[in-house]
């Protein structure tokens, strides 16, 4: 059984991101175990790039930091074979389809596979496009996790149905980033999603207090918070640990009932 499905059995899931490498790939391996003590469902790790398009300043900041400090993929894998050790936390690689070309679709979900990886999210892979993936992360037990942004309902439910893992309900049009106030009707996108499927939905862009994880995990199966934690990096470094743990601690506590 895929552990992604764990993440989402017995509670609504707490979802953080982090940029692998920022500040370097310790304190990263260090930041998700904290994550996971605080109450962390299933961690999100992104895969540095150079042109990350759904992603805002400050996870492009992020992105920069990370490959200017030397990190690749293959040490990125190797930090997280180092972190399976550790932990039995459900993780997901966030990146872009150019890096995974480059090294090769096969190679890169064997290597996940090898290491422990539970799904994918690719956000300038296409729904349309999903098909020269999908299958070959299925074939090494990974997840293609599918984004559902606000748009048709007819395109919704078409996405939704053949959705694995769980499904990335993008609350806003736009980059990555937070926001102090989310005008998506959430309700009815995750409305649309349950007619046609029990995939859980988790609502992610733009998510960063307690009161907004509260209001969307009533509405869905999870909340995803990616900026506000990279800026708590981005402004202690390797010290954030502790900062990280306590923000994370204060999100979880803002889940709704499931």
């Amino acid at each position: 059984m895929n552990r992604i499905s764990k993440a989402f059995e017995d509670k609504k899931a707490f979802i953080p991101f982090i940029t692998a490498g920022d500040p370097n790939l310790e304190k990263t391996e260090e930041f998700i175990l904290e994550m996971e003590k605080a109450g962390a469902a299933l961690v999100e790790i992104g895969i540095p790039f150079s042109d990350p398009i759904a992603e805002g300043p400050v996870i492009q900041e992020a992105n920069i930091r990370s490959l200017s400090g030397g990190c690749t993929t293959d040490k990125i894998f190797d930090m997280v074979s180092s972190l399976r050790k550790k932990t039995d936390i459900p993780l997901v690689f966030m990146g872009y389809a150019n890096s995974l070309y480059k090294y090769g679709y096969e190679r890169f979900c064997a290597k996940c596979q090898e290491i422990g990886i539970d799904g994918l999210i690719i956000p300038d892979i296409p729904y349309d496009e999903k098909d020269e993936l999908a299958p070959i992360a299925e074939k090494y037990g990974m997840y293609l996790i599918s984004m559902i942004a606000p748009t048709s309902e007819k395109r919704i439910r078409m996405i939704a149905k053949e959705a694995k893992g769980f499904i990335y309900v993008v609350s806003s049009m736009g980059v990555t980033g937070v926001r102090s106030e989310i005008k998506t009707d959430i309700e009815s996108i995750v409305k649309s999603i349950k007619e046609v499927t029990d995939t859980p939905a988790a609502v992610g862009f733009g998510i960063n207090t307690p009161e907004q994880v509260n209001k969307y995990t009533k509405i869905a199966d999870g909340a995803i918070v990616g900026s506000a934690i990279i800026k708590i990096v981005a402004k202690y470094g390797e010290d954030a640990g502790k900062y990280i743990y306590d923000y994370v601690k204060k999100m979880t506590g803002g889940l709704a009932e499931k």
